[in-house]
């Protein structure tokens, strides 16, 4: 690699696309928080997400629960104007791509596959999640490669599952983390970026996930993703 770094992609006339983010260290290399819930590795340009869970509402409705449709098609939607604003070099999923077996079929399928189709330049790794194993291996024509974790470069570590790795800083998925803060008269709870020393968690992408909220210790930091927004929460905001 050369020491040049990676520079997003701007709008024509040179207006920013991105909302509001917060640039950080993690692991001896650069980082990029989006409120869209996903990470930039700003030294190589790679886009890390996690668990997007395509395909879960309808595998809720396939077991006769009624749920809400179009998740999937949002998620994806989402997920394609984040590349074509920021053009990465690779994309890095953190597991659980796929919620269920059901996904691999129908329409869930369907859109997955028309989806990578516009994005078939890029490459893509999946660092194998639980999900992922239940739901069965993803069909070759997608042409996403799928690793074990730890997935290691440049002296971090991919993974799915939360852990230490010897001589490496973890990224991970796989918590859902989310944030409770305490307001005037109410208690909200967001999804958040968590990073403690040696160990960065990032929130679930798909937005039909739900969140379990984090146990902050002294010296975390935590960005919380309120709507285009990253805001940086203090120890003494969070609720217990």
């Amino acid at each position: 690699m050369s020491g040049r770094r990676f520079a997003p992609a701007r709008r024509h006339g040179g207006a920013d696309r991105l909302p509001t983010h917060i640039d950080f260290a993690f692991g001896g290399a650069a980082w990029r928080a989006l409120p869209q819930r996903a990470a930039l590795w700003l030294d190589r340009g790679w886009m890390v997400v996690a668990d997007a869970h395509f395909g879960k509402a309808a595998a809720f409705r396939a077991r006769g629960l009624p749920v809400p449709q179009g998740t999937t098609s949002a998620n994806l939607a989402r997920l394609g104007s984040l590349i074509e604003a920021l053009r990465p070099r690779r994309l890095v999923f953190l597991g659980d791509l796929l919620h269920a077996r059901e996904a691999q079929g129908g329409e869930t399928m369907a859109q997955l596959s028309r989806w990578r189709a516009a994005q078939s330049q890029l490459p893509i790794t999946l660092v194998e999640g639980n999900h992922d194993r239940h739901a069965g291996a993803l069909p070759p024509a997608l042409g996403i490669e799928v690793v074990a974790e730890p997935w290691r470069a440049d002296g971090l570590a991919f993974c799915h599952h939360p852990q230490r790795c010897d001589g490496a800083a973890v990224v991970a998925g796989h918590l859902h983390p989310c944030v409770r803060l305490q307001g005037a008269n109410d208690v909200v709870r967001l999804p958040c970026f968590w990073q403690r020393d040696g160990l960065l968690l990032l929130p679930a992408f798909g937005e039909f996930t739900g969140g379990a909220p984090i146990e902050r210790e002294p010296g975390d930091r935590v960005l919380a993703i309120a709507g285009d927004r990253l805001v940086e929460v203090p120890a003494a905001r969070v609720v217990a």
